[in-house]
């Protein structure tokens, strides 16, 4: 039941500012709406050999744990990422001075296309969106936080840029960057955010990820910050664990919220 997913609709999304289309998926939940939507934005890699290889994101439990909560979940593919190709808008620059702030702007003007086409779909309602992000998605989700006409909230999984540098675990990119950046996306960010993490993230371990939500906050944002217990594997895989691992978390967000 945990994976169980609505039914599937697929899409052509156009993104016309990147000059491209972006492939999406629906998971609509039983009955006949109009449903709120929750849209999830995948993660990313500076590899271009590692995002031409990469499937179309799934994440069944979040998902199927979304529709059982009468939320439509939409999952958009974003430009440079798998089969669909296309350019690659994201990127965060040379390691040395990387600029995250830029790349977490290009990755919200995708995510804000696909949004504003999955707010025009027939059975769903006009309420303000759920906007879940993982990883460079939840970074990018960050950028559209002073949206409070079509957000409702943000949950962040594993957000942020720049982790694993050389395939080294806690070896991040200029992390004084990402933390100043952190704190300049936090600035006018009134929609209601939650920052989950795992103790084991190998990309942005306790301490950054503290850093980073401390910086967001510092700056005026409506954040939460939570970081949940080690999880089996690498807890930067947060999105994808069980439900019983994050679930207890994003309940009790979306409950203080009203969502």
């Amino acid at each position: 039941m945990e994976t169980d997913v609505g039914a599937r609709d697929l899409f052509t999304i156009p993104y016309v500012e990147a000059g491209v289309a972006m492939r999406a998926q629906l998971f609509r939940p039983a009955g006949a709406g109009p449903f709120r939507l929750a849209l999830i934005a995948h993660g990313s890699a500076q590899s271009p050999a590692a995002r031409a290889q990469a499937d179309f994101p799934q994440f069944p439990a979040l998902a199927a744990w979304l529709n059982r909560r009468g939320y439509a979940v939409l999952i958009a593919e974003r430009p440079g990422h798998g089969r669909a190709g296309g350019p690659y808008r994201e990127d965060q620059g040379p390691c040395l001075s990387p600029d995250y702030l830029g790349s977490a702007r290009a990755t919200a003007g995708a995510i804000a296309a696909a949004l504003a086409f999955g707010l025009d779909l027939e059975g769903i309602s006009n309420a303000p969106a759920l906007v879940i992000g993982n990883s460079a998605g939840g970074w990018g989700a960050l950028a559209l936080a002073g949206d409070r006409a079509r957000i409702g909230a943000i949950i962040g999984i594993a957000a942020g840029r720049g982790g694993r540098n050389l395939g080294r675990a806690e070896n991040n990119c200029a992390p004084d960057r990402l933390v100043a950046a952190a704190g300049a996306l936090g600035t006018g960010a009134g929609v209601p955010t939650l920052l989950l993490y795992a103790e084991n993230d190998s990309y942005f371990a306790p301490a950054l990820a503290r850093e980073l939500a401390a910086a967001y906050r510092g700056a005026g944002a409506d954040a939460e910050f939570v970081l949940l217990p080690p999880i089996k594997g690498d807890g930067h895989a947060l999105a994808l664990a069980p439900e019983a691992v994050w679930a207890g978390a994003l309940d009790a967000f979306l409950a203080r919220n009203g969502l």
